[in-house]
């Protein structure tokens, strides 16, 4: 799942970033409105993690932007602005949920990835093939009964794979939706977490590798 928070404190936007990564997630991050806006023309995000008052471009019309945008991507107002007429407000813009500050951080969490379910392409909460089950939101996956004991990049890896099957994910797209902007395209990071994740899959092999094309769970 791939995040994009935007926030002009920059502590808090640090500790939303460490957080959410810590989750699994890949988060990039915009201090204003025009950096943002400038993001999700280059870069697919499931959710944006949305403050109202924002320098650039103010947050109520970044919100109306991703609204009425053809690619659809979830929004989650998190702002000072608590009231409940702010929240309408916010809502009435285009925002899918609301979140006032100060705020619980699992709370936070749990509704970034509802929101993520949400989306139009979104799949079921639990995610199956070739024997595996993943569940994004209780953060568990098995396979043919057996709990599989992953990394949080191993996890978000799984999950990718998952989501696409039976399609190919190439390292590039792999490296967008689990890591984040400042990964290196040129390192073998995939590569590595691929093998790792494989070994604890265990036998008979279930991600094959097609060179020049990319990653898949076995159909």
């Amino acid at each position: 799942m791939r995040v994009l928070v935007v926030e002009d404190a920059r502590a808090l936007a640090a500790v939303l970033i460490e957080g959410l990564s810590d989750q699994g997630m890949a988060v990039d991050v915009a201090y204003d409105g025009l950096e943002a806006a400038a993001k999700l023309d280059l870069n697919a995000y499931d959710v944006v993690v949305l403050d109202r008052d924002l320098p650039g471009v103010h947050g109520d019309t970044l919100c109306q932007m991703i609204s009425e945008r053809d690619d659809r991507v979830m929004v989650l107002m998190l702002t000072a602005a608590g009231s409940p007429g702010d929240r309408v407000a916010g809502l009435t813009l285009g925002a899918d949920d609301y979140l006032a500050k100060p705020f619980h951080f699992p709370e936070l969490v749990l509704r970034i990835r509802s929101l993520a379910r949400r989306q139009p392409s979104a799949r079921p909460r639990t995610l199956r093939a070739a024997g595996i089950e993943l569940d994004p939101l209780r953060r568990t996956a098995t396979r043919d009964g057996r709990p599989l004991d992953l990394s949080v990049k191993e996890f978000a890896l799984l999950e990718a794979l998952l989501r696409a099957s039976p399609a190919f994910l190439s390292s590039e797209d792999l490296l967008e939706q689990v890591w984040d902007e400042h990964a290196n395209p040129l390192t073998n990071t995939v590569t590595v977490t691929v093998g790792r994740l494989r070994r604890k899959l265990g036998d008979p092999p279930v991600i094959s590798t097609t060179p020049g094309v990319g990653y898949r769970i076995r159909p």
